[in-house]
């Protein structure tokens, strides 16, 4: 990490943290794991939603007495929880399983990639067994198979109160839901994770106050679809604490607020109840931070992505959220490309970006899924025609960040740090969550630690990442 000095010219960076650094840097439980216990090599692939599914299987490994080891060669067995999600991700996964194969021999695979299991077995015939996404008690059974349980010590506590986590102590992923009722034809969760079954009020939010009691300092809260919480169950009354609380992502951040920690929001389609938890962000319940998955503007677009929503109506929600929650920060991302794209929709697109000003945005050349019902459209957009309104769509979104972030110098801001070294901290704003959005350099602050929350004065301001001075 280097923060010393600013650089105009250099590029901006995040870091990527690999889950045998992130086993490496976890707290110490209170005991580690019974001498000779069994070791099992664990590989951890895809996004956050794949990254909660990890813990549960690491956090019943570790119940059970196993040793989760972050080497092949001492590991008598290799899990890799894969991503499907895309072509690039699928290729990532088979590269994944055969390093694994080559460096150990004993290979489990289950996640995203595991329900296409002839897929696997067509390139890697030895692996052992596969399961598809959040299946733990199959992964587990499959682990009994080839290596059995430890001898149960029952004077030994091998799980903190809070499971195994595979990020850094002061924050943690809050998994409010499995699946997704939505059927766009460029996605295929729904018949990887199957449709929204949404988790029961108190055991969710008895989870939070676990994180919080464990240090816990910021919770991002995920799902497939976040803002349909509670719908399959009809929105019911559920329990926490002995008092009734409705199965409702309302309900659930007014809970979540007591805590007096940071929550922050992901996956949130725009429906029109999401206009209830502005509220909640002007007067500092919740973060002010909305990440919504709009994926185009172009209507005729869409409505070929089978996707919800006016580009209108979603342009004055974005006005009236901002005229009661000013400090808000918006996140999208957005496919470009998608068969059928003309320049004229894309150009709506691009319009959209001005219009809306949105703080954060992620952009994606289209990329066909096996599966997905956008296969069978027409008029697919040659791969030079996709990566030019990449990178038009990218400058356009860079000159937006620039302008909003030069706004910010001269602002006190609060952060929370993230990192720190000799030469100084880095941290982050409310506006922007770990690994994918912005930070903010704090050169020189060292006596600091990780998840400590500073007011700060911003310096400096590039595309994407503020400089700052604690106050």
């Amino acid at each position: 990490m280097t923060v010393n000095t600013f650089d105009p010219n250099a590029p901006s960076s995040c870091a990527t943290t690999t889950l045998g650094q992130m086993l490496e840097e976890q707290p110490a439980a209170p005991t580690q794991a019974a001498p000779g216990a069994a070791r099992i090599g664990f590989v951890s692939l895809g996004c956050p939603k794949n990254l909660v599914d990890s813990e549960r299987i690491l956090t019943q490994l570790r119940t059970e007495g196993y040793e989760v080891v972050n080497r092949y060669d001492n590991a008598e067995l290799v899990i890799v929880n894969t991503c499907g999600f895309i072509d690039s991700a699928v290729q990532e996964s088979l590269e994944a399983i055969g390093e694994a194969l080559a460096e150990n021999g004993k290979v489990i695979v289950t996640g995203c990639l595991g329900a296409k299991e002839d897929q696997i077995r067509a390139v890697h015939p030895k692996v052992l067994e596969i399961s598809g996404p959040h299946a733990y008690e199959q992964v587990l059974d499959h682990v009994h198979r080839y290596v059995p349980k430890p001898q149960h010590n029952p004077f030994v506590s091998l799980v903190p109160a809070q499971g195994v986590k595979l990020t850094p102590r002061h924050y943690a992923y809050l998994k409010i839901s499995e699946g997704c009722d939505h059927r766009c034809t460029f996605c295929i969760i729904p018949s990887l994770r199957g449709d929204l079954v949404s988790r029961p009020i108190g055991e969710v939010l008895a989870e939070a106050k676990r994180l919080k009691e464990a240090g816990v300092k910021e919770l991002l809260v995920i799902s497939q679809d976040t803002s349909a919480y509670g719908a399959d169950l009809k929105h019911r009354t559920g329990f926490y604490d002995g008092q009734p609380v409705r199965t409702h992502l309302t309900a659930l951040c007014q809970e979540l607020a007591k805590l007096d920690i940071w929550v922050r929001l992901h996956y949130v389609y725009p429906y029109p109840h999401v206009d209830d938890l502005i509220p909640l962000m002007a007067e500092g319940k919740v973060l002010p931070y909305l990440d919504l998955p709009l994926q185009h503007a172009s209507p005729r677009i869409l409505k070929l992505m089978k996707r919800p929503g006016s580009v209108e109506r979603t342009l004055e929600r974005i006005r009236r959220w901002r005229e009661i929650c000013p400090e808000i920060t918006l996140r999208s991302t957005f496919i470009v490309g998608f068969p059928g794209e003309t320049e004229e929709d894309f150009q709506m697109l691009l319009d959209f970006l001005e219009q809306a000003e949105l703080d954060r945005v992620g952009c994606f050349p289209y990329s066909p899924v096996e599966g997905a019902k956008a296969n069978e459209l027409s008029d697919s957009v040659p791969e030079e025609v996709k990566l030019a309104r990449f990178d038009r769509f990218m400058a356009t979104q860079q000159a937006i960040s620039t302008r909003k972030l030069a706004r910010k110098v001269g602002q006190t801001l609060w952060v929370m740090v993230d990192e720190v070294d000799e030469e100084g901290a880095i941290a982050r704003t409310a506006g922007d969550a770990p690994e994918i959005d912005g930070v903010v350099y704090l050169n020189g602050v060292i006596s600091v630690q990780p998840g400590d929350r500073l007011r700060v004065k911003v310096e400096h301001a590039d595309e994407y990442d503020l400089w700052a001075t604690p106050i």
